[in-house]
């Protein structure tokens, strides 16, 4: 883990490029700059892995999930990571918060 220059901790994001990207160095590069502008720790999710992209942010403990693009994932997995991280795009530059529960209600 880095650390910032106040000594706090730099928070943790996975990044995430869909394996079926023609341009996955292009996007690879948009998210580490993404990363690097907000501050975050970046690791990258393993397209490889038997694990969905939501069970490895979970398994990461992730805070974030850096995207090139929404494009990179369906709208059903959009909406099951808010409900874990905030979701970061770089192109178009997009911000998702994620869902927070009131008494067992999500909002």
């Amino acid at each position: 883990m880095r650390f910032s220059g106040l000594g706090a901790p730099n928070p943790t994001a996975l990044g995430w490029i869909d394996p079926c990207s023609p341009v996955s160095d292009w996007d690879a590069a948009q998210v580490r700059r993404l990363a690097r502008r907000l501050g975050y720790e970046l690791r990258w999710a393993d397209s490889a892995s038997i694990l969905g992209l939501f069970q490895q942010v979970q398994a990461a403990g992730a805070d974030t999930v850096l995207l090139p693009s929404t494009a990179h994932v369906d709208a059903m997995t959009l909406n099951r990571l808010m409900t874990i991280a905030d979701v970061e795009c770089a192109a178009p530059r997009a911000s998702f918060a994620r869902w927070y529960s009131v008494g067992g209600i999500q909002r």
